[in-house]
């Protein structure tokens, strides 16, 4: 959809409308269960939740690791909502994983990145599966990152619906304009609060950028545009079904 003439009231309800019929199918007595960071994704994601169940039946889980420098901001989305939550701080889990590592394995500045989001997933899904009616795993990804694959496998990427996921960034923060969400939250420079840069320090563009590309297919920046291609090249198997061997004759 061109962001010219993107709707975000219509778009809202729309989502909304989804996630009640998913939840119909799926899961009539289940809980939404998200992990609450602080950003834009999960403070939009859990605003259209409780619009679409009431906040009762969203549950939201604040994880750091140790510190978190965007706890207050976290702990401000679900007092805003006013949804059930806890916090579960991971660091024990994680501390515990990177001292059983083999050492023959020398860990990469990257395999430390990618251990807590996929400790959050782990953490996410026990909660869902003990909650009373059970619980459904919120996918809280946009478009964009998801097209340069800034997100980590079985970790963020990771859930079991996804209403943000066919949306830019540009768009997310319109409909989180839309649901009248406090602007400190979803128009905070977003970061992974893992790595110290923000995403555009470390992607080497713009989400503006990205997203005119996605949507347009214009970029006018050759070495930006071969970033952006090389990227999602590269990362298309974070988007894909998992690849399966078909015996011959089936």
């Amino acid at each position: 959809m061109s962001n010219e003439y993107f709707d975000a009231k219509k778009e809202t309800e729309g989502i909304v409308a989804w996630i009640q019929s998913w939840f119909s199918a799926n899961g009539p007595s289940a809980k939404a269960v998200i992990g609450i960071s602080g950003g834009k994704d999960s403070t939009v994601c859990a605003a259209l939740l409780a619009r679409a169940l009431g906040k009762e039946r969203v549950f939201g889980v604040i994880m750091p690791n140790g510190e978190m420098a965007d706890l207050a901001d976290a702990q401000a989305v679900v007092d805003f909502l006013e949804i059930p939550h806890a916090v579960v701080n991971i660091a024990d889990a994680y501390e515990g994983l990177v001292s059983s590592l083999p050492k023959e394995v020398p860990l990469t500045a990257d395999t430390r990145i990618n251990i807590p989001p996929r400790l959050r997933m782990t953490t996410l899904y026990a909660i869902a599966q003990s909650l009373p009616g059970g619980g459904r795993v919120a996918n809280t990804c946009n478009a964009s990152e998801d097209y340069v694959g800034y997100s980590t496998k079985y970790g963020d990427a990771a859930g079991d619906f996804s209403p943000l996921s066919e949306y830019t960034v540009t768009e997310v923060l319109a409909i989180g304009d839309s649901l009248g969400l406090p602007g400190f939250l979803v128009h905070k420079t977003p970061s992974d609060g893992l790595s110290g840069m923000s995403d555009e320090e470390k992607l080497g563009f713009t989400y503006a950028v990205l997203d005119r590309y996605i949507r347009t297919g214009i970029c006018e920046d050759p070495a930006v545009k071969d970033n952006i291609d090389r990227r999602h090249k590269a990362n298309l198997h974070k988007l894909q079904l998992m690849p399966k061997y078909i015996p011959a004759g089936d």
